[in-house]
C-alpha cells in the first residue's frame, strides 16, 4: 500500500486472533491474507494469543501446564516459555501479514500491566495502559502491529496477561471497533445450533443472558470480554469465527458472528 493510499484510510479496527484458531497453518497464512486486505480500507493492529503453541513447549520441556478460572497459571518457569512462544509466533504471523510487525508489550512499554495479586495465578497481570503514541507511529508508517500478550508491570518485569482482556484494552485505548477471531461462530441461544447465532446484542443483552444462563460454559468469558472492551471505550466488540476463511469481511459487514454494542 502506497503512502498516498494511506492518507485516505483512517478508521481503526483491532483483531483479536485467538490461538485455537490458529491451529491450521493454512488457514492461518488465509487469515492473515485478509488482514493484510483489510488495509485497503483500515488500519489495523492484531492482537493473538497461542495457546496451542504454548502447551506444546511447556509439554516438551516437562513443565506443568495449568489453568485457574480460566487464566493460566503462569510460574517463572512457565512465563518464560510463554514469553518465547508468544515473540515467535508474533514474528511468524507477520511475515505472513506483510508490511507488519511483530511486538509484546515489552516493547516501549507498549502494555503495562497490574499484577492480579492472587497467589495461586503467578505472573497473571491485566493491561491498565497502552502505548498508543508507539502504535499511531506504526499506524502511519502504515505498518500492521502484531501483538503478543506479554506485558510489563511498574519494574519493567514482565507479566503474562489475557490476549482477550489485552485486545479490549488496546482497542479501548484507541476507541475503535475489536473483532474477536475465536473457535465459535458468535453467541448462540442454543450453544448447540449454530443457526442460532445471533446477529446483534447490547450491553445490557448480553449481561442479561449471562444472567439467565442463555450465555454458558466457555462463552461466558468471551462476551465478558467483549463487554470490557466497550467499558474500556471500545465503540462495539464482534465475537466471529476464526475457523473459515472469509471471515473478517462477512464480520464487519454483520453477516457473521454476533456484534455487542453499547445499546
Amino acid at each position: 500500500m502506497t503512502s498516498d493510499t494511506l492518507t485516505f484510510v483512517t478508521e481503526t479496527i483491532v483483531i483479536k486472533y485467538g490461538g485455537n484458531a490458529m491451529k491450521s497453518l493454512p488457514l492461518r497464512r488465509a487469515i492473515a491474507l485478509e488482514i493484510a486486505d483489510l488495509r485497503q480500507t483500515h488500519r489495523v493492529v492484531v492482537v493473538h494469543g497461542g495457546g496451542p503453541v504454548i502447551e506444546r513447549d511447556l509439554e516438551r520441556l516437562g513443565i506443568a501446564s495449568n489453568f485457574l478460572r480460566g487464566l493460566r497459571v503462569t510460574t517463572p518457569a512457565a512465563l518464560e516459555v510463554i514469553e518465547k512462544a508468544l515473540t515467535m509466533l508474533s514474528k511468524e504471523l507477520s511475515q505472513d501479514i506483510g508490511q507488519a510487525i511483530g511486538l509484546t508489550g515489552r516493547d516501549c512499554q507498549l502494555l503495562e500491566a497490574e499484577l492480579l495479586g492472587e497467589a495461586d495465578l503467578g505472573r497473571v497481570g491485566r493491561v491498565q495502559r497502552v502505548n498508543t503514541n508507539l502504535l499511531e507511529v506504526l499506524l502511519t508508517a502504515g505498518l500492521t502491529p502484531v501483538i503478543g500478550c506479554i506485558a510489563v508491570d511498574g519494574n519493567g518485569e514482565p507479566l503474562n496477561v489475557n490476549a482477550d482482556w489485552a485486545a479490549g484494552a488496546v482497542a479501548g485505548a484507541l476507541g475503535c471497533p475489536v473483532i474477536f477471531l475465536t473457535d465459535v461462530a458468535g453467541v448462540m441461544r442454543d450453544h448447540r445450533d449454530p443457526s442460532s447465532t445471533e446477529p446483534r446484542l447490547s450491553a445490557t443483552q448480553a449481561h442479561d443472558w449471562i444472567r439467565d444462563g442463555i450465555i454458558s460454559g466457555g462463552m461466558i468469558p468471551k462476551v465478558e470480554a467483549a463487554l470490557q472492551a466497550l467499558e474500556r471505550g471500545a465503540l462495539s466488540a464482534t465475537i466471529a469465527s476464526g475457523m473459515t476463511a472469509g471471515v473478517l469481511q462477512a464480520a464487519l459487514n454483520g453477516s457473521s458472528g454476533t456484534v455487542i454494542a453499547r445499546a
